[in-house]
């Protein structure tokens, strides 16, 4: 039988088409599940993180930085980490603990600070426009000097700044120059630090240098009262200079958000950022009686956009650019970069913000944000009360039309992973625990210019211990307020301030970062959340 029909001339041909019509289906099916799979895997590629989840806390050492190229360049620390010690550099990750509630907590305390500065300048600008406006109806003019919102009456202290940051770097002050360490903020003006002698027993609060004392410096000199860069001190500080009954010098007084505070001589020094960069007569708070959470650092180095701060002090020397990147880790380095021509390669330039929110702040125009490469439904409109970005703010703060959007999407894109309770103002956590690796939708903030910036997955996620991370945004309470871009969403950017040009740049994975798509594992396909 068998015989028979392979004998057969008709049945042969007829056996072999059938044969190779199964082997093209086949080979079709198997390509075009292969092609759907590297299609997908290609989608997880370009909009998700998938990442170890080791990567979000810190290693057991320090690391070095990486990209200080340009005139002065100077290691940048979190103060709560441990390379703010020298002796812990070698020290287990266990053996420090990150103060995560203190932090949020402080950061709250910036926020609202931040928005009773900017509310407290649009009401006086506004009452200068009624002022000098003969025809405005009333009902304008009681919404020009409408009450602050409940969130930001708050007992604040007269002339109050907007809070201290979190991350510092090393300077030398006087002759010969002493090392101190200074947390750097764009959020501030007045640059100063602790000096002796201290007014009281208790005015000094414990940092890791020696106190700085001008005593010792053969270059150190008070301000006068009244002069004119006495006054120049109000812009700076919110509160009037004093002058010394006994000395006729003029006085400074800082107060913070958090109830940190200073107050001394104002005065002026040689600053040293590095050996090939000294800075004369550089203005600075030399203070008698300090208090605060500034954990071991000596003081605050201002880089605002007021006239006194480093910047504009150093413009001769550095034309009024700098850059910074900020470490994935507080136990990373990041740096700081002053000077030199504004860095071009990789760099996404956006222009300064054309909402004139205050000369102090550094401001952007946001108009839009988008997860795992859909752009979410939140018009510019939202962000029409301004935005700010801001090295001292911890996470980044948004209107109530921006962050529920945000973070609806983003939950459906997480749902794999078991939510875990809040934590202070952070409503969106996750317990990844026997997790090796995490999928997390990438986060793109769309600025004005055409400039499209993605988050560093250490940008998106706040981690709170070796299994616990969090959304690292938060609602700002009211859409009168500002949008703060945090210094969370900044790590790993160079964040360049061309301020002489009117824009600032980010340059992607500049110090280190997590974002490394993990290869040799196959990522399961995450929900759509769209």
């Amino acid at each position: 039988m068998a015989s028979s029909f392979f004998s057969n001339p008709f049945l042969l041909p007829l056996l072999s088409l059938v044969c190779f019509s199964l082997f093209i289906e086949s080979k079709t099916f198997v390509s075009a599940t292969t092609r759907k799979q590297y299609i997908e895997l290609q989608h997880i590629t370009d909009h998700y993180h998938h990442v170890p989840v080791t990567s979000f806390f810190p290693s057991s050492t320090c690391t070095s930085p990486q990209g200080g190229s340009r005139k002065g360049w100077l290691e940048v620390v979190h103060k709560h980490g441990p390379c703010s010690k020298p002796k812990q550099h070698t020290s287990s990750s266990s053996s420090f603990i990150i103060p995560h509630s203190e932090i949020l907590e402080q950061d709250i305390a910036r926020v609202r600070a931040i928005q009773r500065k900017l509310w407290e300048a649009r009401r006086q600008a506004s009452e200068q426009d009624r002022k000098s406006t003969t025809k405005t109806s009333e009902a304008s003019l009681d919404q020009a000097v409408a009450p602050a919102p409940a969130e930001v009456q708050l007992p604040a202290e007269s002339g109050e700044i907007i809070g201290t940051g979190d991350y510092f770097v090393k300077v030398g002050l006087g002759t010969p120059a002493r090392e101190l360490s200074l947390i750097f903020d764009t959020g501030s003006a007045l640059t100063w630090t602790q000096c002796l002698p201290c007014l009281r027993s208790d005015s000094c609060y414990t940092q890791n240098e020696p106190i700085f004392d001008p005593s010792k410096s053969s270059s150190y000199s008070n301000i006068p009262c009244p002069s004119s860069q006495c006054s120049q001190l109000f812009s700076a500080t919110g509160n009037q200079p004093t002058c010394s009954a006994s000395s006729g010098d003029c006085l400074y007084h800082i107060s913070y958000g958090d109830r940190s505070f200073s107050t001394g001589n104002y005065a002026k020094e040689t600053l040293t950022i590095n050996p090939a960069h000294v800075v004369n007569d550089f203005l600075f708070g030399c203070g008698h009686d300090n208090g605060g959470l500034f954990n071991g650092t000596d003081g605050i180095l201002g880089l605002s956009r007021n006239q006194i701060s480093f910047v504009q002090q150093t413009s001769d020397i550095f034309h009024n650019i700098f850059s910074y990147c900020l470490p994935a880790t507080a136990t990373d380095v990041g740096y700081l970069n002053f000077g030199g021509e504004p860095p071009s390669d990789n760099v996404i330039y956006t222009p300064f913000s054309s909402i004139p929110l205050s000369s102090y702040f550094y401001t952007l125009d946001l108009n839009g944000i988008s997860l795992a490469g859909h752009s979410l439904p939140i018009t510019s409109s939202v962000f029409s009360s301004g935005v700010i970005i801001d090295s001292g703010t911890v996470i980044t703060w948004l209107p109530k039309a921006a962050y529920d959007p945000l973070r609806d999407a983003f939950r459906k894109a997480m749902s794999k992973y078991p939510m875990a309770p809040p934590f202070s103002i952070l409503d969106t956590c996750y317990d990844l625990s026997g997790q090796d690796t995490v999928i997390v939708p990438k986060v793109t903030l769309s600025f004005g210019g055409g400039a499209n910036v993605d988050l560093d997955a250490s940008g998106v996620l706040y981690a709170l211990n070796e299994t616990l991370v969090c959304l690292a945004f938060a609602d700002n309470g009211d859409a009168r307020f500002p949008t703060i871009i945090g210094n969370t969403q900044q790590r790993t950017l160079e964040v360049v301030y061309d301020v002489g040009g009117g824009k600032i740049g980010f340059r992607p994975h500049s110090c280190g970062g997590s974002s490394k798509f993990v290869t040799g594992v196959s990522p399961a396909i995450p929900p759509n959340p769209f």
